[in-house]
């Protein structure tokens, strides 16, 4: 059996790149402690490299059927 790896959500990616940007001006500014400012911005590094796999491995025809269904149900 081949893996396939779910496609992500959009706002997913925006998040990790969001958190990632505020987790290091806070860490900046020191309004958080280094080890917190390491951890969100490992976690959102984590999720910003896990969108990246999942767009880049994803089927683009399995994408589009999802939106299609997806739209069904609104």
């Amino acid at each position: 059996m081949k893996f396939k790896p779910a496609p992500l959500p959009s706002s997913f990616f925006l998040t990790s790149i969001i958190g990632f940007l505020i987790a290091a001006l806070y860490w900046n500014f020191g309004k958080i402690s280094d080890t917190w400012a390491v951890t969100f911005m490992l976690v959102f590094c984590m999720m910003f490299l896990a969108s990246l796999f999942s767009m880049s491995h994803a089927d683009p025809e399995a994408m589009i059927a999802m939106d299609r269904h997806m739209g069904k149900k609104k």
